[in-house]
């Protein structure tokens, strides 16, 4: 089962495991991850869950497309190259012990 790291933005670590296709938004969720509020459910209508993943990660996760980018631009939080809608990233093998940062505001 594949794991996801999360530091929350009071700096804490949550290390949580899910089963692949599980977006990390779902996981976040689920397990109580403060941060990820998660408002429209996954519907990539709201920013709500802003992360950043790290760099050694970004190319396995991939680019954003343009809808999400666009969100991600009104969001409250800085929008950076390596920004990302938690809502649209699937866990998988290959991103097993995948690091991301939520955001520090999400509205």
């Amino acid at each position: 089962m594949p794991s996801a790291t999360y530091i929350d933005p009071q700096g804490t670590s949550h290390t949580l495991e899910g089963d692949d296709g599980v977006s990390l938004m779902d996981l976040a969720v689920k397990n109580g991850v403060p941060g990820i509020v998660a408002e429209c459910g996954g519907n990539m209508n709201c920013a709500s869950c802003h992360v950043y993943i790290d760099d050694a990660w970004t190319g396995r996760v991939g680019s954003p497309s343009d809808d999400e980018v666009e969100m991600l631009e009104g969001a409250m939080a800085d929008f950076l190259p390596n920004s990302r809608l938690s809502c649209q990233v699937p866990l998988s093998a290959d991103l097993d012990g995948v690091l991301v940062t939520v955001a520090p505001e999400q509205f």
